[in-house]
């Protein structure tokens, strides 16, 4: 038998009972296969034994399942722990799941044989009797096993569990509450940053000469006496800019 710390920590609180003919019986019950089968349900084991006068006798043990708020509480909290969802994901009971446990006064496995009830169709009076220690010894080798089973035992499947923790992951990523961005950068984020150009130097695509204007216009064909109107206004545009970079001026064309 395996004697895992789930499996031992079930059967010391039964041996604790200190009924060493009744274990000792039941062991060799469990050991020569007279568990012809064995059920686990929601507080509920049922097992058949088969006895050495060739009767099979039909064994219960009982333990309070954990209430819906309790498992509500328990899986909360092992959603919240990346660690225990990943271990129960993988097919794993936590190390330290009791410990979770006691933080709500509750246990994976009932302390004392008060926290049980033990039943057997067969003639004997007392409790537990052969075939209820047998059914006990091969319950703790399923714990063993398939820990879940533990689980199952206090009103929890395996998958309703695993469903129940996939639910809270999903529930708890999507309220997680975006983070909000600082009001100065968020009203800078659309705001252009300072202009940088040397000492006369034009900005990229900007007009360099006063009468570039006059390119971009068709041809006037007109004249004053000899001259083009257009060559007037050139030497027009190019006094008034001359001006403004020197602080004002007349304009004087030097046509005429």
């Amino acid at each position: 038998m395996s004697e895992t710390r789930w499996s031992h920590q079930f059967i010391a609180m039964l041996e604790s009972l200190r009924m060493g003919t009744t274990f000792s019986v039941g062991r060799r019950y469990a050991r020569a296969g007279n568990v012809r089968s064995l059920t686990i349900s929601s507080s509920i084991v049922t097992a058949l034994i088969l006895d050495e006068d060739g009767a099979t006798y039909r064994s219960r043990i009982a333990a309070k399942a954990f209430s819906a708020a309790d498992w509500a509480r328990i899986e909360r909290a092992l959603s919240k722990e990346a660690r225990y969802a990943a271990k129960l994901l993988a097919g794993h009971l936590p190390e330290d799941l009791d410990q979770l446990l006691q933080s709500y006064g509750l246990s994976l496995f009932p302390q004392s044989l008060a926290e049980l009830v033990m039943d057997c169709d067969c003639p004997g009076w007392q409790k537990p009797c052969r075939h209820l220690t047998a059914a006990c010894y091969v319950l703790a080798e399923e714990f063993d096993n398939d820990p879940f089973t533990i689980l199952a035992w206090r009103g929890k499947g395996r998958d309703e569990l695993l469903e129940e923790l996939r639910s809270h992951r999903v529930s708890e990523t999507r309220h997680v509450a975006p983070t909000d961005p600082d009001p100065q950068t968020a009203r800078s984020f659309w705001t252009a940053g300072p202009r940088v150009t040397t000492k006369n130097e034009p900005l990229p695509g900007a007009i360099a000469r006063p009468d570039a204007l006059l390119d971009q216009l068709d041809q006037l064909r007109l004249t004053v006496g000899r001259f083009e109107v257009t060559d007037l206004l050139r030497d027009v545009y190019r006094t008034l800019g001359c001006g403004e970079n020197d602080g004002g001026g007349t304009v004087e064309p030097n046509r005429g």
